[in-house]
């Protein structure tokens, strides 16, 4: 089968094209390579995936008329790029071109496919709002830019499965964690924290919030499972992450421990639009494509430093 993947140099992008190649697919991948991170990050996980024999291209999914630049005759889209967190050097209109504009323009491309298989979107629980304790059938309360505008994008992709355009789904992730994690991240700044003697900037009120982390490993194995369960999932949105839940301080504490060392606090005032929990309710996931979480925080949270360190030794 021929795969488009969107955002493929980044965190889930680079991971899902590995196993969807893995699994005997041409993969092509897009990138804008935009500048919210280390681009060097992003040129890294292309590089890899070049060496596998993995097509990429380079474009701005905001620049309307995909016709040309993007491969005809394809049978999956899954669609990665997105403008990510709620950062503050994020302004509204990089949320609403990349989230909105992009995916508009993308699901424009995906409607000339008449043998389109799937269109599976990559959203998250920020679209559930402050307090995420459901399943898919809870109204959408978003409190950010991230979670207002990765709403609408869903809508958009989902509109066309209901006009019959082509069949689609919206997977909503809950806090992915794991090796290539962006360096804004948490684990990814305890962990250099902890390596590096630095200090760990603790958003007030933040120790007690609450998270389904979710290693990415299992997200992988969750989004690659929509293939040869199209049917089922057409028009569905369906939650992926674990059911079990974590403090900020339990995960500060397990990175301590597992590095044994102690990591040094300093307080940043609270952030607007942060969640103070989300916890992943599964049970269509797992009626669905059978899904099942099986990495545990301890596991996941060692792979992850063990591929911070093996990177720096490189």
């Amino acid at each position: 089968m021929k795969v488009l993947v969107t955002g493929i140099a980044g965190f889930i992008g680079s991971h899902l094209a590995e196993k969807l190649y893995k699994n005997g697919h041409e993969i092509v991948g897009v990138d804008n390579f935009s500048d919210y991170y280390d681009i060097n990050l992003k040129r890294e996980n292309a590089r890899a995936l070049k060496n596998l024999g993995i097509t990429i291209i380079e474009r701005d999914l905001r620049v309307a008329s995909l016709v040309n630049a993007l491969p005809a005759e394809i049978d999956y889209i899954f669609h990665c790029a997105a403008q990510p967190g709620i950062a503050s050097t994020s302004s509204f209109e990089d949320y609403l071109t990349n989230n909105i504009i992009a995916t508009h323009n993308l699901t424009d491309f995906a409607a000339q496919f008449l043998k389109l298989k799937m269109f599976i979107n990559i959203g998250t629980s920020s679209i559930y709002g402050k307090d995420v304790f459901c399943d898919e059938e809870q109204m959408a309360k978003p409190i950010s830019n991230y979670g207002v505008t990765k709403l609408a994008a869903e809508q958009i992709v989902m509109s066309h499965s209901r006009l019959g355009d082509f069949p689609a789904c919206s997977l909503r992730l809950y806090s992915v964690y794991g090796s290539r994690e962006r360096p804004d991240k948490m684990f990814s700044q305890l962990i250099d924290c902890a390596l590096n003697k630095k200090k760990f900037p603790l958003f007030e009120g933040s120790l007690a919030h609450k998270r389904s982390f979710t290693h990415i490993n299992d997200i992988i194995n969750g989004i690659t499972s929509i293939i040869g369960n199209e049917k089922q999932c057409d028009g569905q949105v369906i939650n992926l992450g674990t059911d079990q839940e974590y403090t900020t301080a339990q995960g500060i504490e397990t990175v301590e421990r597992l590095l044994n060392t102690k990591i040094e606090l300093t307080m940043e005032p609270a952030r607007s639009g942060d969640q103070l929990r989300t916890k992943a309710v599964i049970d269509k996931a797992q009626r669905l494509i059978n899904y099942k979480p099986t990495v545990n925080l301890d596991d996941g949270v060692l792979e992850q430093i063990e591929w911070v360190k093996n990177k720096l030794n490189r």
